[in-house]
C-alpha cells in the first residue's frame, strides 16, 4: 500500500465514527418526525418498523466495514446513500477524491439509462 493510500485508510478510520454518529442522529430525527405525525399509533408503529428495517441495510448504519481494499467502494456507497457528500472527502488524497467522483458519475449515468 502506498503512502497516500495508507493516509486515506487512517483518515477513513477516524472519520467513520463521526459520519456514523451524524447519520444515526439524522435517522433519530426522522423517526421522531414520523412518530409525531397525526396518525393512529399502530400506523406509526408499523411505519417506524418498516423504516428501521430498511435503514438497517444502509451503509450509514453498517459503516463498520474494515476492508482497505474496498475503501473506494465504501466511500462511493456512503455518498450514493447520502450518508456523506463529496465535500466530506476534502481531506483525502486527490486521487481518491477523483476516483470516487468518477464512480459516482458512472453510477448516475447507469441510473439514467
Amino acid at each position: 500500500m502506498n503512502q497516500s493510500e495508507e493516509k486515506d485508510w487512517e483518515l477513513y478510520r477516524v472519520k467513520r465514527s463521526e459520519w456514523h454518529k451524524a447519520y444515526m442522529e439524522r435517522l433519530i430525527k426522522d423517526y421522531m418526525e414520523l412518530l409525531a405525525e397525526d396518525k393512529a399509533a399502530s400506523e406509526k408503529f408499523w411505519a417506524l418498523d418498516k423504516r428501521i428495517r430498511a435503514d438497517r441495510q444502509s451503509l450509514g448504519v453498517r459503516v463498520n466495514e474494515e476492508s482497505r481494499s474496498k475503501l473506494q467502494n465504501i466511500l462511493t456507497g456512503l455518498i450514493i446513500e447520502h450518508v456523506i457528500s463529496l465535500e466530506d472527502l476534502q481531506d483525502f488524497s486527490e486521487e481518491l477524491r477523483e476516483s470516487t467522483s468518477r464512480w459516482i458519475q458512472m453510477y448516475c449515468k447507469n441510473l439514467e439509462s
